[in-house]
């Protein structure tokens, strides 16, 4: 048996400082007008948090899972249910195909910056082509995460470094209701992954790396890769069964593998390079397949120039307009291959001797 390590983990607030935190978000005077009722709902959340109420409804797993008795949180059921059904929809040979477009950027024209970002023209750019093409198109605009009331991309707590069985696919972390822990996009986010054929990620570089919002989702993407299906297995959060599941052995299943894949990266002054080569590395690492050279693209647009005119300079550079534009092409190509079954993974029968 392999100890579960325990210390870190400060104790839960006091009750006097739990009423301090919850009412941060209620300091706009107008709220003064229903006090009595804001403080009715500070003590059902006081009563839920002290009692770790994570997950408050649930059902009965049922037939189908290890432990069909175990009480199944119905939200982290209603999106896994939604996978299962985008996954058939996807492998239906008679269905369009589907390219998802993420805009990395953090910017947009809602929010404090007050002008849209050059990844989200690029993104168009690309979607004028593969709609062109035939193809579904599927936005996903990360930067809704900073205009968007109450819309989150929790982090990832790193259950997969406990053991690999407790990474649920999709992610049982959230939402958790004690903690305030709601609104998580992942849950239509991992739907659009399951459905597409293809992806095609967008991105400017901060500060040598990718956006907060961009990483967010990458990370919450970890159980796609090796995740476990059936929740229930674990018992839930059960450090000691998962760590007991993966020492017996894990074959850490590729629940994103097959599809096609393009990045665009851009930058100003550094970056770019070593940005474009973790997302490929990440997308190679998850069983996706590069759709050739012309797909995987970093450039610097306006090097060394003014930031207030960097959408003046990307209108002059019709090259690397069109090279996203190629990047878009690329993917189609290979989508229209991957579905006649002329393009698969050269490697992908090929068994790992140290699978992870």
């Amino acid at each position: 048996m392999v100890d579960v390590r325990k210390g870190q983990a400060p104790d839960k607030l006091g009750r006097d400082e739990f009423r301090l935190v919850f009412h941060r978000s209620f300091m706009d005077p107008r709220f003064e007008a229903v006090g009595d009722a804001l403080a009715a709902v500070e003590e059902v959340a006081w009563s839920n948090y002290r009692d770790s109420r994570k997950a408050p409804v649930t059902a009965k797993a049922g037939p189908g899972f290890a432990d069909p008795d175990y009480d199944l949180s119905v939200e982290w059921r209603a999106t896994r249910d939604r996978l299962i059904d985008a996954d058939k929809h996807q492998k239906n040979p008679a269905t369009r195909s589907r390219v998802l477009l993420i805009n990395g950027s953090a910017r947009n024209d809602g929010t404090c910056p007050g002008e849209m970002s050059k990844s989200f023209r690029m993104t168009e750019l690309a979607q004028e082509v593969l709609e062109a093409a035939g193809m579904e198109t599927d936005l996903l605009d990360l930067s809704l995460l900073t205009s968007d009331y109450d819309r989150h991309i929790h982090p990832c707590k790193a259950c997969v470094s406990t053991a690999m069985p407790l990474c649920h696919w999709p992610c049982s972390c959230y939402p958790n209701h004690a903690e305030r822990q709601t609104n998580d996009w992942m849950a239509e986010i991992y739907e659009k992954w399951v459905a597409a054929h293809a992806v095609i990620i967008l991105t400017p570089v901060y500060w040598y790396s990718a956006p907060s919002a961009l990483k967010l989702m990458i990370d919450r993407l970890v159980c796609a890769d090796g995740g476990n299906p059936d929740p229930t297995s674990t018992h839930g959060k059960k450090a000691e069964i998962a760590k007991e599941l993966e020492l017996a052995g894990w074959d850490y299943p590729k629940h994103l593998a097959g599809r096609v894949y393009g990045v665009v990266v851009h930058g100003d002054v550094a970056g770019i390079e070593g940005t474009r080569r973790g997302l490929s590395d990440w997308l190679d690492w998850m069983g996706l397949i590069d759709a050739g050279r012309m797909a995987r693209l970093d450039r610097f647009i306006g090097y060394f120039e003014s930031y207030a005119e960097s959408h003046e300079v990307f209108d002059r550079d019709t090259d690397v307009q069109e090279e996203v534009r190629n990047v878009a092409r690329a993917v189609a190509r290979a989508v229209v291959e991957l579905r006649a079954g002329r393009l698969s993974q050269p490697d992908s029968a090929l068994k790992a001797p140290r699978p992870k």
